[in-house]
């Protein structure tokens, strides 16, 4: 049966072009359409095919889109409109703030905390974002240590081996070292990630303590940054949104810092792209 067509015009498609990732989100006024993310080496490549399957898996001719934001350190090498049609590009940190925005439910200071190859910081008062800052760990830390650690790039068989694991077997944890309890800290905090390394953890284990360390690093830096300025509620968006550790490790991280609001929202893996597509005149730089 062939598919329908939808020839209603006006929709804005933002693509945020990464290191290894791909994502492209389309609102045709307020909706937001089918997200899409495809993997590839080459960010020209990665930008006609992810455009290609959203067109598809929305049901949509090219005629019915009427701009493409690009944002994301792949936009760089992108000289001229995509498709003719009228393209523009988008700063990454701005892309982030609003993505974050998005998903700020009314907020009006927050931070918003872009956890992909690496993670950024992006404090947004009253709709202004400033970037606050980063760190060179996320996603790629860990593919790369599970590259050599686990001998896998492979993120989902990563994660499925983290699902079974044990991080009591690697990280060196309160309980471990005082058999007291001190205030203000949990049994299951971490004291020093790897420091245990215990000679019975399984492959599994250690896929569950790198994928640990890396979370756990990224919302505590967020907590120490926010400290002294006033944030308290935070957006996390990009790749890392999507594994089930975030959860568990915000609920450590409050222990920590109970003052922390951390918002893990659905599809916030798109939410640079979902940046990207709203921003609006004065964000944007055409592309001629």
């Amino acid at each position: 049966m062939p598919r329908e067509r939808n020839y209603q015009m006006g929709i804005t498609v933002g693509i945020d072009i990464g290191g290894s990732t791909t994502k492209i989100v389309g609102f045709r006024g307020a909706e937001m359409l089918t997200p899409v993310q495809i993997s590839s080496n080459n960010p020209v490549a990665s930008i006609f095919g992810a455009f290609g399957k959203f067109l598809y898996d929305n049901m949509l001719n090219l005629e019915d889109v009427s701009q493409v934001n690009l944002s994301g350190v792949g936009a760089s090498g992108v000289d001229r409109p995509i498709y003719g049609l009228p393209t523009f590009k988008v700063d990454e940190f701005t892309a982030n703030g609003l993505g974050g925005s998005y998903f700020a439910e009314g907020k009006d200071h927050f931070m918003v905390v872009s956890m992909g190859t690496g993670t950024s910081y992006v404090g947004v008062e009253n709709g202004v974002p400033k970037h606050l800052g980063g760190i060179g760990i996320g996603g790629g830390t860990i593919v790369g240590l599970s590259k050599y650690i686990l001998n896998t790039n492979e993120i989902d068989r990563i994660e499925e081996m983290a699902s079974v694991g044990n991080i009591c077997r690697i990280d060196l944890q309160v309980g471990d070292i005082s058999k007291e309890q001190l205030p203000g800290l949990r049994e299951d905090t971490t004291a020093s990630s790897f420091g245990k390394s215990s000679s019975r953890a399984t492959q599994e284990d250690k896929a569950a303590g790198i994928i640990h360390m890396v979370l756990e690093d990224i919302f505590q830096t967020a907590a120490l940054i926010a400290n002294g300025i006033g944030i308290t509620d935070f957006v996390m968006i990009g790749a890392l949104t999507d594994m089930k550790e975030c959860e568990r490790v915000a609920d450590g991280v409050k222990v920590l810092f109970p003052q922390c609001n951390f918002i893990i929202p659905e599809d916030g893996e798109y939410g640079t792209a979902i940046g990207t597509a709203l921003a609006k005149e004065g964000s944007l730089k055409e592309i001629k």
